[in-house]
């Protein structure tokens, strides 16, 4: 004589006891307004003014790995450090508002095969009115 199988019962609870679609209606309101109000309270992009600038050998080809150093006309010491990439090239981000920059290379501990005895040039001076970008060039002897 062959078994019968027993069928399975499943239980579907009672909607008046797990209203899910109310909790489901919730949670979406919840994180619509959540969503809403944090893009709201996004804080805007800081104004800034870029100094863009090349660093130059005495053979007017671009040299790479050098200090610059910058600092506000007034101030005595660099605030800011940047290194020359592979083109020559540094960038530097500065407050926003009418001020002058000073900016000079630092030549201490630079070796280079090419250049074995760079001097650094004039400080250059670059005036910043807004929020605008400034191309400078440094040149060493």
């Amino acid at each position: 004589m062959k078994r019968k199988k027993k069928p399975k019962t499943v239980t579907i609870p009672d909607r008046a006891h797990f209203p899910l679609h109310r909790i489901l209606l919730a949670c979406l309101v919840a994180y619509l307004t959540t969503s809403v109000t944090v893009l709201a309270e996004r804080p805007k992009p800081a104004d800034y003014a870029l100094i863009f600038g090349t660093v130059w050998g005495p053979d007017d080809q671009p040299v790479y790995g050098v200090r610059v150093k910058i600092r506000k006309a007034g101030d005595k010491k660099a605030r800011w450090e940047v290194y020359s990439n592979h083109l020559g090239e540094f960038e530097q981000r500065v407050p926003v508002g009418p001020r002058d920059y000073i900016i000079w290379p630092d030549l201490k501990g630079f070796k280079s095969p090419r250049y074995k005895h760079l001097q650094p040039g004039p400080d250059v001076t670059v005036h910043i009115e807004s929020d605008e970008r400034v191309d400078t060039g440094v040149h060493l002897k």
